[in-house]
């Protein structure tokens, strides 16, 4: 039943007398909009009960108003973006647009006129947040967030308030559903990369430009929120490493499970030390984890991430990363947060925008890859395969690369190759030892190195 916007106050579940609803201006009516109006008017009922008043959209904001209105009730007025914005009858403006131009600019405007946002829009917070959250606690408005982070987990939520006794170690995630739904089907099926893509195109997985996904600048853009979060920074996203899945082969991610790993697009922000200025290291990178690994587990669209406190050891939280509906309910969980607020002095006590009290954030430096040390898989294709043995443990030897394991690995039809598993190994001496073995004339191609990530596993897999 559709709950009339006109009726501005009314009974809510164990109150007395009736209350005030909260009113939503709404920006956009793509995905994450209608996902929103949808589950919002579906679960009225219940959403008022848990709010303690209800929830109302009453102004959306959209360029094709036509199809809008046929989608939206009678009731709902469709305006100009400034005519919400300035309307002193909204409470909380959804910003469901995506972009980081125009949204910022009319997310700063609702903070300037006095109104909460709610955005799902990682892209903008990566770039923009530290003004955005600035500007609101200015104003003693909220930003709001859960949605653009693993849309069905409360991941923000926990790092900001069930977390909140820790010290936070490292956070791992797989944070994009588009790339593991690739990786999942390349193992499963033994397809390429770009024959999977399609498929994930076809069916809606992917965008018809995938950049985002594919090259790791979404899980990047999430990244950065879960890291400030963690460790009480202010957001990092331009020091954050940053390679993507597109150059994955199938024979790489067919030999890392008959090695007992799997391969992630993995986003890892961690604390290289047990001081609270300690630096950090933040990477999003295709890796190994161990098949026994809790995040090897994550298949196909889903999202999965782990937290590691002091206190609480490791926390796992997994669900559907985006959609329309997911997304839509993680917005109106934090449009329920809202209208639970106070108002007036008590305000202040509201839980912060990242998690720490502004006063209290500070920048931690962050480790450069070069700096890094890593436990590496390698596949090198050679000419000769005696020859590149005796030259690549020369070579290991001398750069001091431990090694785990080493073996030959032959496709019909190509050069043979060598597959190194090692132990941790600085990545100057990495860098040293793909520059020797790509000047021999034993070498018959590019060689492919991925990261063994083990986040508090051993090393070694059987």
């Amino acid at each position: 039943m559709y709950q009339d916007p006109d009726s501005l106050y009314a009974p809510a579940s164990g109150l007395k007398s009736p209350v005030r609803a909260l009113r939503v201006g709404l920006i956009g009516l793509g995905h994450v909009g209608l996902g929103t109006y949808r589950v919002l008017l579906r679960n009225q009922a219940a959403i008022a009960a848990r709010a303690g008043r209800p929830i109302v959209i009453t102004q959306v904001a959209v360029r094709d108003r036509q199809r809008a209105a046929a989608l939206l009730a009678p009731q709902v007025r469709l305006v100009e973006v400034e005519a919400l914005l300035r309307d002193p009858d909204i409470d909380v403006v959804v910003e469901a647009v995506g972009g980081t131009t125009l949204a910022r600019d009319w997310v700063l405007q609702a903070i300037a006129q006095g109104k909460s946002v709610v955005t799902a829009n990682k892209a903008l917070l990566a770039q923009h947040g530290d003004e955005l959250f600035a500007a609101a606690a200015a104003r003693g408005v909220s930003v709001a967030f859960e949605g653009a982070v693993a849309v069905s987990i409360p991941i923000i939520k926990a790092l900001r308030e069930s977390l909140s006794a820790n010290r936070i170690d490292w956070v791992a995630g797989i944070i994009n559903g588009t790339s593991n739904f690739i990786l999942s089907e390349m193992r499963d099926k033994g397809l390429g990369f770009d024959a999977v893509l399609q498929e994930a195109q076809r069916l809606g997985y992917a965008e018809a430009d995938p950049s985002f996904d594919v090259d790791g600048i979404d899980a990047a853009h999430k990244l950065s929120l879960l890291s400030a979060l963690a460790f009480g920074t202010p957001l990092q996203f331009d020091q954050i490493t940053v390679q993507g899945i597109r150059d994955l082969q199938a024979q790489d991610v067919g030999l890392a499970e008959a090695l007992g790993y799997r391969i992630k697009l993995l986003g890892v922000a961690q604390r290289l030390g047990t001081d609270e200025a300690s630096p950090v290291s933040l990477r999003v990178q295709p890796v190994l984890l161990p098949r026994r690994h809790p995040l090897a587990s994550v298949e196909g669209a889903m999202n999965g991430i782990l937290v590691h406190g002091d206190a609480s050891g490791q926390s796992l939280f997994c669900g559907a990363g985006a959609g329309g509906e997911p997304t839509g309910a993680a917005v109106i969980a934090d449009l329920v947060d809202l209208a639970r607020q106070p108002v007036g002095p008590a305000a202040a006590l509201r839980v912060p925008h990242q998690a720490f009290h502004a006063q209290a954030l500070r920048a931690l430096p962050v480790q450069p890859l070069a700096e890094s040390s890593a436990a590496c898989y390698v596949r090198w294709p050679v000419q000769d395969a005696q020859a590149g043995l005796a030259l690549l443990s020369e070579r290991l030897a001398a750069q001091g690369i431990p090694v785990r394991s080493l073996q030959p690995h032959q496709v019909p039809g190509q050069a043979p190759a060598w597959v190194l598993l090692s132990a941790a190994a600085p990545e100057s001496a990495w860098r040293a030892l793909q520059a020797d073995l790509g000047a021999s004339p034993v070498s018959a191609g590019a060689w492919t190195r991925l990261r063994i990530e083990t986040l508090g596993q051993a090393t070694e897999v059987g």
